[in-house]
């Protein structure tokens, strides 16, 4: 028997919440078989990458799409690890992803603390700011100035959001702890040891290969994994019927359910993504593995249809970039009412 979608949405989806819970057991050889598919595959083409450069620049560009395709799932098994889902003990969860978070260029402690807010604040008005894309409201960008307005323009641009953005996030934001400069040690000793191991693994690259090479092959995989990265976590929560509410009236299961997409994707895409697509789910019950998330849409068909978010709906979706209260959906620029 499958939770009604009652009257009450937070009652709805705590129902919810204890159907999905059963899924939240990880599968080791699962976990190790995922992870091998992945990481194999990508150092493989990142030597077939090196190798092909010898025959010719545009051959080495090429291969470098589907090795980053392969360091964001990386990425995103690092993601399930941060939320203890990956294995069943948290300590080989913490170090499998301190030592992907040297592939990923992203400090797997620190990352992780400022994730666990951005979860526990989706979707609240009022606990915007911390692992999420910047985004007003209609009334807060008018009582901007000038200046201002044309700054927020300027960060919600596609380049900047999904070029530039992810480029300073991974390649120099990384390398501090910002946001948490002030939360004592642990912040910094996962920034400055992951900073150090990155050094010292591109450190033997460069003596191996040379430093042209090396950039010429890693620095195009690492922007093509941060520009995909940026843009699925941008989908996961902003779309036009995207749930946003303030103080007492926000809940976070509600929030879950429906302030994070369904990103309903074809296979190929769902598996090269990780089934982060499956994001309501996974807001919801984050120890959830994301190998398990289709089981349970299945088992649970009301989350199947749920704020889906189709391929198509997610590119027109990009002119989106205002909060308004009074239509309580997200609106562009030109949609937005006259202050």
């Amino acid at each position: 028997m499958h939770a009604p979608l009652a009257t009450n949405p937070a009652k709805a989806a705590q129902a919810l919440l204890k159907e999905v819970a059963p899924f939240r057991q990880p599968r080791t050889g699962r976990s190790l078989f995922e992870l091998a598919i992945t990481a194999v595959p990508f150092a493989l083409l990142w030597l077939l990458t090196w190798a092909a450069l010898d025959a010719g620049y545009m051959l080495g560009v090429l291969l470098t799409v589907p090795a980053g395709v392969l360091l964001l799932r990386l990425f995103l098994i690092q993601h399930d690890c941060g939320h203890g889902a990956f294995f069943r003990r948290q300590a080989s969860n913490d170090w499998v992803g301190r030592v992907l978070g040297v592939l990923t260029f992203t400090p797997y402690d620190y990352w992780r603390r400022s994730h666990a807010i951005h979860h526990a604040s989706t979707g609240n008005l009022d606990g915007r700011g911390v692992g999420d894309v910047d985004t007003l409201t209609v009334a807060e960008f008018q009582a901007l100035s000038r200046t201002r307005r044309l700054l927020y323009r300027v960060y919600r641009h596609p380049l900047v959001l999904f070029g530039l953005g992810p480029a300073y996030l991974f390649l120099l934001r990384h390398r501090l702890p910002v946001g948490m400069m002030k939360k004592g040690w642990r912040p910094w000793l996962s920034v400055l040891g992951t900073n150090a191991a990155i050094a010292a693994v591109a450190g033997a690259l460069i003596w191996a290969m040379g430093l042209k090479l090396f950039l010429l092959i890693h620095l195009p995989i690492t922007l093509v994994a941060a520009s995909l990265g940026v843009w699925f976590f941008y989908v996961q929560h902003q779309f036009e019927s995207t749930h946003w509410e303030r103080g007492e009236d926000w809940s976070f299961h509600e929030a879950a359910l429906h302030g994070s997409s369904h990103y309903h994707l074809p296979p190929i895409l769902r598996w090269a993504s990780a089934n982060i697509g499956i994001h309501h789910v996974h807001h919801l019950a984050s120890r959830i593995p994301f190998y398990r998330l289709p089981e349970v849409l299945r088992e649970v068909p009301a989350l199947d249809t749920m704020s889906r978010v189709t391929l198509r709906e997610s590119v027109r979706g990009v002119r989106l970039v205002l909060w308004d209260e009074q239509k309580r959906r997200l609106v562009s620029f030109a949609d937005a009412p006259r202050g």
